[in-house]
């Protein structure tokens, strides 16, 4: 048991309280001093630092606003939809509300989106950072598990008939897939029992599991510590007058990177109430005009899309074709082929690529494409099923297809930056073209964007390490401003 601190008789108030709770409650300013005031922070964090404040702050505004929410939605089929109508037009602020939640689903993608390309440029990712992006790719995760969930509530035409299309797709998993999105509806079909589990794992399950994995993703960032632009460790130099040996390259946490955070709020929330205000659709982009029609499931909309965070996986679904699985087929063969013969990776090596060629050779033929396999009656969106996930589960083993010398982007040839920069605009038009109808030449894009996106990691082992780096700083470089 911790010795009570004395105090003098003469200190103020304000010095009695913190010493009464400190006595009572130590652990919470070990908390604090940990993770606020005594965690240095490397000091020439720039604008992209920004958007891990932003993205707690919008968790926050998530919270919140879906608390006052569910005080007045009701999660029925039959009133879902007259129950937000009542939040919008009768519930005093309802529609300030409703639209913060809305607009929030938004902006939590749209700073998650930017705080992982961060990561990205800067190879946050690296030793020994693995686990932080590992826990952060999680958190992506089970953020788009949240927001389809969620997306269903309205209960209005494109809610409905999204969630009908999504769920339709698991029905393509070899064996478990039927029964799997059985499960996931409750019913033969999107229904109130849908609406009711959707509705439970949106509000307790899913956000509960999020809370988890993003408490963890913070604790393993401050134990490692935080990258920089320059991608170099501060935990070496020391300052020589600090005998409690600081970092003489990193600044405390608080107060320096909360008042810097605070100019970033600043902005954001400016921004985010000019939306809210002014264009709380954003064109149909952030809310759908079809949504604002009741569910009807004997009306099918014209074009069903998901919400435009999810369109660039959508995209890479509907590229799946017979022919593009041939071209997937003799690319995979090619590399096998180069690995065998031109590279000396070890016999394992060779031998699980050869096994994995065989394998996909089977499954492509026996899943449906080329009609003379075992399990010809599995329907063919299994392998646009298996894109779209491995989409996002590629993003997991990015810390080890990373082959640079170097972490971050200013320190790479300059040609690397315009790797980065196709890539993200190739995410881009596949998000654009995944609200779009289909077309034959939107397929072909789409194509193309897809093998470029998966070419981007797969190839990284490769074209990471060409070209000529720059010398790296054994300090951060650091300008004051």
């Amino acid at each position: 048991m911790a010795e009570f601190k004395e105090i003098s008789p003469n200190a103020t108030a304000t010095a009695k309280l913190t010493n009464w709770f400190d006595n009572r409650f130590p652990s919470a300013g070990s908390f604090y001093k940990d993770h606020m005031s005594q965690y240095y922070a490397p000091k020439n964090f720039n604008f992209w630092y920004f958007f891990g404040s932003l993205a707690l702050l919008v968790l926050v505004i998530q919270i919140v606003t879906g608390i006052f929410l569910v005080m007045h939605y009701k999660p029925d089929a039959a009133t879902a939809f007259a129950s937000v109508e009542y939040i919008m037009r009768d519930v005093p602020w309802g529609w300030l509300i409703r639209y913060m939640h809305s607009t929030g689903a938004s902006a939590f993608f749209v700073v998650v989106y930017l705080h992982m390309y961060r990561g990205l440029i800067y190879g946050s990712y690296r030793k020994p950072r693995e686990l932080v992006w590992v826990f952060g790719c999680a958190i992506f995760l089970v953020l788009m598990a949240e927001a389809f969930m969620g997306y269903l509530l309205p209960w209005g035409q494109m809610s409905y008939w999204g969630a009908q299309v999504i769920i339709n797709l698991f029905s393509a998993i070899p064996f478990i897939g039927p029964d799997l999105s059985e499960w996931l509806r409750g019913d033969y079909v999107v229904s109130d029992a849908t609406l009711n589990r959707f509705f439970a794992f949106h509000v307790i399950a899913v956000p509960l599991v999020l809370l988890g994995l993003i408490a963890a993703h913070i604790l393993a960032l401050h134990d490692v510590g935080s990258n920089n632009p320059d991608g170099v460790e501060i935990k070496g130099p020391k300052a020589p007058k600090n005998p409690d040996g600081t970092p003489v390259d990193g600044i405390p946490f608080h107060p320096y990177y909360t008042v810097h955070d605070i100019f970033g709020v600043s902005v954001f929330l400016m921004v985010f109430s000019a939306i809210i205000f002014f264009a709380p659709e954003l064109g149909g982009y952030f809310l759908e005009y079809n949504n604002f029609i009741p569910a009807d499931p004997l009306k099918t909309p014209a074009h069903i899309a998901p919400v435009w965070y999810f369109t660039p996986y959508y995209s890479m679904l509907r590229a799946i074709t017979t022919q593009m699985m041939y071209a997937l087929s003799a690319i995979l063969l090619l590399t096998v082929g180069w690995v065998l013969v031109r590279t000396a990776a070890p016999a394992l090596v060779k031998g699980l690529l050869v096994l994995l060629a065989i394998a996909f050779l089977w499954m492509f033929n026996a899943f449906g494409f080329t009609g003379i396999g075992l399990l010809q009656g599995i329907d063919a969106k299994f392998w646009g099923v298996v894109v779209m996930g491995g989409a996002v589960i590629i993003l997991f083993f990015l810390p080890w297809l990373d082959k640079s010398p170097v972490k971050s982007i200013r320190y790479r040839p300059g040609w690397h930056k315009w790797v980065y920069g196709v890539f993200v605009v190739n995410f881009i038009v596949l998000a654009y073209l995944g609200v779009q109808p289909p077309s034959p030449i939107g397929e072909r894009v789409s194509q193309v964007g897809t093998l470029f996106y998966f070419g981007f990691f797969l190839l990284m082992p490769w074209w990471s390490r060409l070209g000529e780096f720059k010398p790296v700083p054994e300090r951060i470089t650091f300008a004051a401003h």
